[in-house]
């Protein structure tokens, strides 16, 4: 491994006091210690490196040769506080590396003892609380009622505190006790040594779950867990202006937690039908109107449907088919907003297919007495 400035080894500053330098190598040396890496050379070897950058800056003579010469200044340098090999030499090695380490971290030196890091040492009593499942349901909505917004009640089935033991898992007259194999920990700990010191591992009780507590006479109703199945009915608030894939987070009603745990979330995915008339861009509604001829030679006022009821619109005379004519303001409001989106209506022509023999030679009058002719194909889109 090519040699690295040791401030950007142990990701300090020039400036970088003896505390921040310290707190800095314990976070490397944590992170690819030996004994948490086992057989990765490349982690050893960082190892090796963050140890060595720690032994030079620590030491404020060492410090000061390599601040002012690199590693020429530290070259071959011996003894010291370290009490082993030169640096920049090639003399440091792994045994050297874990004996600094266990020099400063290994007894309590500064941050807490060594097998804190693995887990052991001074740890505090907790007990495991497992929080209850959260759930998803979908709610199908209306274009209506996502322009309207509304207020939906819904049924949901989830787990809910047992009424026996109020959510406790224990008999009613009976109380959970101290688990005997953690003390109440609701953790228990290994002890194991090695040429490099005492090494702890600690792991979730096997009896309790890390709950630290047992209960020897469980509810008969809910079995010890505290929670049973059932179904409760919510009341959820849609604001206008929602989409698919919108969902709205209900805090404390999803699954209750086992034992007295905390509830989980209900997330309620909002999931938008097809309407039957309208399209949705955006905030915006496209429908189509089929107008007669006569309505786009002479012009028309038509009655149409809109999300919020009824609505007039006007024909201009002369009007070509598929022309957008444009409703302000009657669209799907703008979520948490006081603005709308526009109702766009999309003319097309309506042929009749039923003509009688007396509607054709009108129709056959007309096309003789109109002067102007449709335009040829082409690119332009002709509308009015």
């Amino acid at each position: 491994m090519s040699k690295r400035d040791f401030y950007e080894v142990l990701g300090v500053d020039k400036s970088a006091g003896s505390d921040e330098i310290k707190k800095a190598y314990r976070k490397k040396a944590i992170k690819y210690h030996p004994d948490k890496n086992p057989g990765d050379k490349q982690a050893e070897e960082k190892f090796k490196e963050a140890t060595e950058a720690y032994e030079v800056l620590r030491d404020s003579d060492r410090r000061a040769r390599y601040d002012q010469f690199g590693f020429d200044g530290i070259s071959g340098a011996a003894g010291g506080a370290s009490g082993f090999g030169g640096f920049g030499g090639g003399g440091f090695d792994i045994s050297d590396a874990l004996r600094a380490f266990m020099r400063d971290f290994g007894g309590g030196g500064g941050f807490g003892g060594f097998e804190d890091f693995f887990g052991g040492g001074r740890s505090e009593v907790r007990h495991r609380v497992r929080k209850g499942r959260d759930l998803q349901i979908n709610l199908r909505l209306t274009l209506k009622e996502i322009a309207s917004g509304i207020t939906k009640k819904i049924k949901v089935k989830r787990m809910i505190v047992c009424s026996a033991c109020d959510g406790s898992g224990a008999a009613k007259g009976s109380s959970k006790q101290t688990c005997p194999t953690c003390g109440g920990a609701g953790e228990v700990k290994h002890a194991s040594r090695s040429l490099f010191g005492q090494f702890v591992n600690v792991s979730v009780c096997p009896t309790c779950g890390g709950q630290g507590v047992v209960i020897k006479d469980p509810c008969s109703k809910c079995g010890g867990e505290g929670r049973v199945s059932g179904t409760r009915t919510v009341e959820v608030k849609i604001p206008a202006g929602v989409t698919s894939g919108n969902y709205i987070s209900l805090r404390g009603e999803g699954d209750a937690g086992p034992n007295g745990g905390p509830p989980g979330v209900l997330n309620i995915m909002i999931e938008e039908l097809e309407d039957e008339i309208f399209e949705r861009h955006g905030y915006d509604v496209l429908c189509n109107l089929p107008v007669a001829f006569s309505q786009l030679a002479l012009g028309d006022r038509v009655e149409i449907p809109t999300l919020y009821g009824k609505a007039v619109i006007k024909i201009p005379e002369g009007t070509h088919s598929h022309k957008i004519l444009r409703l302000k303001g009657k669209g799907i409001p703008v979520l948490n907003s006081r603005r709308r989106g526009d109702q766009l209506v999309r003319i097309v022509a309506w042929t009749p297919q039923d003509l009688t023999k007396k509607d054709k030679e009108i129709f056959n009058e007309l096309g003789k007495s109109i002067k102007s002719k449709p335009p040829g194909c082409g690119k332009k889109i002709y509308s009015r």
